[in-house]
């Protein structure tokens, strides 16, 4: 046994000379220091405790996974198989192959069977290109200490260990007191796959992030025979949200998730030439219009619009705003935070000094980084937004909270109490849940302050909980994916987004069925009530901003129509004999704010009317498109180039371009639905 040992020994300093102690010390110095440094500059993952916890087993999963292709957990894991493969290997080959003296030529090729012969390999120089050459094994007249500094170096050429690889077994060495001639040789790496890319170390691809987006939203309204079911109530809506995030989704090159998609949301988007309220009646006026529907000439279109007066800007209220600004990891990104900052400097130039702005941040934990303060003071509010960093989890709860203490202590007679929530939506902290989020909101309400979302980002939009907070906040919820965006917001339609003159709005439609067989709502899922809803003051609804427009569609189908589509019930009721020339009868509750009854204004609709405009027109474009991208269950044969056509042509004045990027939007889409 001595012998053998002495043999192996003496064979292992015929192929490695003994290596300069100085020169070894200084290249593993190097080595190291060139590995904390790629450790440091590594990209830092998202940590899992700033994703949304989500139960349930796949997720648990998820993370597993998420944890174990992480850059550290790659590098170990390699590191303990190479550890594995040399304490495999070694002892084969130091009893089954005789080391080759200095004299003896080291084969050209492995053997047949895979076998190795030897403590190196050379390539075929008659296989192997030039560029294939450069990754092979060296030849072991390479000192130790000239791999060192080959690795300090980031010299190519060497067939070197991933960094973190290397690390573990030279730490161990150098612990141990020994040199490299009382440590075995590790055997050399197999000869590359032709034509194989060499990998750098320390390039290990990311794993691509979980997209946990969530959207609010529920079954598209069925046709409803009216002699059965004569009476639609809802909620009114003025969010714009989910237009903005179908605009980035074809944008970006796919068509959004269907459950995205809220038709009312897409139609309200636009603005359209409504009648204003005259002085001294209602805060609002409500309109109706009547016209062939675009994809069945069997059917008509009911369009009920309405219009918020809109004070001159000096007898607007004094507004104390609170920006409670998402600060967590996940808001890193250019879209989100940056963004945000950006989008939220336009809207300082349209507050007067009278308001008062103070700013609350939440991250890891909630904080207040800047106390009220004058919007005429920019400077102070400017250097505060600037200050903003992300990082850490969500503890979305916790500020809400703190933004409402806040809001509270602003006071002053007569304000406005607005609080603009500015997130990703992902609320991973504390109340996680989008139902305990709402009771916590509207249990806040009833003081007199409201509560708006500005969305920004994709991958974990959670959009379920920005809507049930909107919603229940007395206030809107809107999605900022540009600029330009911000700017029709924040800055465009400012008034509408902060200063409310009508609260709880409520919208009752009873079809007359002498005049209308059938009936379905296009859209305002989310936003349905029960008929006995309606005359309850004690149920919340959507309010009206200060120059705000609500658009509703209905497709009707006239008695005697061939496109109805439900059989008469054999034991059905009789129809009432009403009317033919009344189509139904529109009722509309709100609150003044600040009060608790509420106010009644009812409109009868004439079946006789015809009016499609431009505005009727594009709007009914643009629920078309909604339901193309819903599956176009109620559209026939019509398709996107109906869409295109119909909405190309009722863009009319367009000033701001809006309604020429729809189009561009449909043409997109049409293209991606292809596909």
């Amino acid at each position: 046994m001595t012998d053998d040992l002495e043999k192996l020994r003496a064979g292992l300093k015929s192929l490695h000379p003994v290596p300069d102690q100085t020169a070894k010390a200084k290249a593993l110095a190097r080595a190291m220091e060139s590995f904390d440094r790629a450790q440091e500059t590594a990209d830092a993952r998202r940590p899992i405790s700033d994703r949304p916890k989500r139960a349930g087993f796949l997720t648990g999963v998820r993370e597993m996974l998420t944890k174990l292709t992480t850059r550290p957990a790659l590098t170990m894991t390699a590191s303990l198989a190479a550890l594995a493969v040399a304490l495999t290997i070694y002892p084969q080959l130091r009893t089954e192959a005789p080391m080759p003296t200095a004299s003896q030529p080291r084969p050209a090729t492995a053997p047949a069977d895979g076998t190795m012969t030897g403590a190196t390999t050379q390539l075929d120089d008659t296989v192997l290109s030039e560029a294939e050459k450069s990754v092979a094994p060296q030849s072991a007249e390479r000192t130790e200490s000239d791999a060192a500094e080959a690795f300090a170096v980031g010299e190519p050429a060497m067939e070197m260990a991933p960094q973190a690889q290397l690390r573990a077994p030279v730490e161990g060495l150098a612990a141990s007191g020994l040199s490299s001639e009382a440590q075995p040789a590790p055997p050399a790496a197999p000869p590359p796959t032709l034509g194989a890319k060499r990998i750098a170390p320390d390039v290990i691809a990311p794993m691509p992030e979980a997209d946990t987006e969530t959207f609010a939203n529920a079954d598209r309204n069925p046709v409803k025979v009216t002699v059965e079911d004569p009476v639609s109530t809802f909620s009114i809506d003025t969010d714009t949200a989910a237009w903005a995030v179908l605009r980035s989704s074809i944008s970006s090159g796919y068509l959004p998730d269907p459950a995205a998609v809220r038709i009312e949301e897409m139609v309200n988007y636009f603005p359209y030439d409504y009648a204003a309220p005259e002085a001294g009646t209602a805060p609002f006026r409500a309109a109706v219009s009547l016209f062939q529907t675009p994809w069945n000439a069997d059917t008509r279109l009911l369009r009920i619009g309405i219009q918020g007066a809109l004070p001159a800007t000096d007898d607007r209220p004094p507004l104390n705003l609170v920006f409670l600004i998402d600060t967590s990891g996940s808001m890193q990104d250019a879209n989100k935070l940056p963004l945000l900052k950006q989008s939220l400097r336009l809207m300082l130039s349209e507050l007067r000094p009278e308001d008062r702005i103070a700013i609350v941040t939440y991250a890891g934990s909630a904080g207040q980084v800047l106390e009220a303060t004058a919007a005429s003071d920019r400077g102070q509010i400017l250097a505060a937004l600037d200050r903003l960093d992300a990082g850490g989890s969500t503890a979305g709860a916790e500020g809400l909270a703190l933004a409402y203490r806040v809001a509270e202590t602003m006071g002053g007679d007569g304000h406005v109490g607005r609080i603009l929530l500015a997130t990703d939506g992902d609320f991973n902290v504390g109340i996680s849940d989008p139902e305990e989020l709402k009771d916590f909101v509207a249990a806040k309400r009833d003081g007199g302050i409201y509560l708006s979302v500005l969305g920004f980002g994709r991958g974990n939009l959670d959009d379920a909980t920005m809507q049930a907070l909107a919603q229940n906040g007395n206030g809107t919820a809107a999605y900022i994916d540009t600029l330009s965006e911000a700017q029709k917001v924040l800055v465009d339609q400012l008034s509408g987004a902060l200063f409310p003159i009508a609260n709880d709005v409520k919208i009752q439609v009873e079809f007359n069925p002498a005049a209308v067989a059938e009936y379905r709502l296009i859209g305002y899922e989310t936003r349905a009530l029960a008929r006995e809803d309606f005359n309850n003051d004690k149920v919340d609804a959507g309010e009206i901003g200060a120059g705000h427009q609500v658009t509703a569609l209905y497709e009707v189908t006239p008695v005697g129509s061939p496109a109805i589509l439900n059989d008469p019930l054999r034991y059905g009721l009789t129809p009432v004999q009403g009317d033919a020339g009344e189509l139904g009868f529109l009722k509309l509750r709100y609150k003044e704010p600040g009060k608790n009854a509420s106010v009644l204004i009812e409109t009868r609709i004439p079946a006789a009317m015809d009016n499609a405009d431009d505005d009727a027109r594009f709007a009914a474009a643009v629920a078309g498109m909604g339901q193309l991208l819903t599956g176009a269950r109620y559209l026939g044969d019509w398709g996107w180039d109906d869409a295109i056509s119909l909405a190309n042509g009722a863009k009319g004045e367009d000033s701001f371009g809006y309604r020429a990027e729809a189009v561009q939007l449909m043409r997109l889409a049409q293209s991606l639905a292809r596909q």
